[in-house]
């Protein structure tokens, strides 16, 4: 239990440090990765199928 904060705060800790230096462009350039990232992964997602009775549900 005491060693739970510690090990939670440390990553945010590191990326705290980590983005300190950085400039604007660097942060941009980093948002900007990320978004494309979200969009890829997105299209990765399985959509859920309608079975054939679903569909004839629908249809009416």
């Amino acid at each position: 239990m005491l060693l739970r904060l510690p090990y939670l705060a440390l990553p945010s800790m590191f990326t705290l440090i980590r983005l300190l230096p950085m400039g604007d462009r660097d942060k941009d350039a980093e948002i900007l990765a990320l978004r494309h990232q979200l969009v890829v992964l997105q299209r990765q997602i399985d959509r859920p199928r309608l079975c054939r009775s679903e569909m004839r549900c629908c249809r009416s």
